[in-house]
């Protein structure tokens, strides 16, 4: 298998997630340039050690993840800081933040696929979903909570220790016919998910203030973890980086786990 200059499969994931997209204080991109092609590439959530690691292994010359593993200036590295370990190792990174959350079949997209979403149109500035649930009859917030938690718990990397994703909810006694959906830390945006008639907004992240308000409100509220939010589309990356980079073989990480342990 012939390797892939970096520049061409980085240009495939901007066809993926176009840069404009993204928010004006994020940081996508070829994050680390090792000027080596690949012939090998390992999508992620997250870049740790682990997954530097993992893609060393599987003999890998490019990480495609979510998350900037550079997000602000760099001022100095040491042997512990993962872009070092990537330089270290040869291995470059491309990075697509809030441009694969807003992009068509990105993060939210799946997560909204995931949780049965009809018709998902974009609302929160095109980054978040909302649309009808197709289930026979409305769920109340409770049950809603429980479905996520086994449909995103089963798509997740099995944890070492205890549940594979913890869920919380503000239930305002309503039932859930309209929802809308925003991955990680999309707790703030509540107004934004009753402006556009939702009934409950699932997120991964929610402050307590944001699960007040949000009860003032009318709305439910539920907040699946940042990680069971957005883990899920690492494996549809790496199905649509397959299709656009014919010859460049893709894994998904199976390292890159939540980062917390529950009880």
């Amino acid at each position: 298998m012939e390797p892939i200059a970096i520049q061409t499969i980085y240009e495939a994931m901007t066809r993926i997630a176009p840069p404009e997209l993204a928010e004006s204080w994020d940081n996508p991109g070829l994050l680390v340039d090792c000027g080596r092609p690949a012939a090998r590439a390992l999508t992620a959530l997250d870049i740790t050690p682990a997954v530097v690691e993992e893609a060393r292994r599987l003999d890998c010359g490019v990480i495609v993840a979510h998350h900037p593993v550079i997000f602000t200036p760099l001022k100095r590295m040491d042997r512990r800081d993962v872009p070092f370990l990537l330089a270290e190792a040869g291995i470059s990174a491309i990075c697509m933040h809030t441009n694969f959350d807003a992009a068509e079949g990105g993060v939210n997209d799946t997560l909204a696929g995931i949780l049965g979403i009809q018709e998902a149109e974009p609302f929160a500035g095109g980054c978040g979903r909302v649309g009808t649930l197709d289930t026979q009859a409305p769920l109340t917030v409770p049950a809603l909570a429980a479905l996520a938690q086994r449909r995103l718990g089963a798509l997740c990397v099995p944890p070492r220790e205890g549940p594979a994703v913890q869920v919380k909810y503000a239930d305002n006694g309503r039932p859930v016919r309209r929802l809308a959906v925003i991955s990680g830390a999309g707790g703030s945006l509540f107004e934004e998910a009753l402006a556009v008639g939702a009934d409950c907004l699932l997120t991964g992240e929610a402050s307590h203030h944001a699960a007040i308000d949000a009860a003032r409100l009318g709305l439910g509220l539920i907040a699946a973890g940042h990680y069971a939010t957005e883990y899920p589309a690492v494996a549809a990356l790496a199905a649509r980086l397959q299709e656009a980079v014919p010859g460049l073989a893709v894994f998904a990480s199976r390292e890159n786990r939540d980062p917390f342990t529950y009880l």
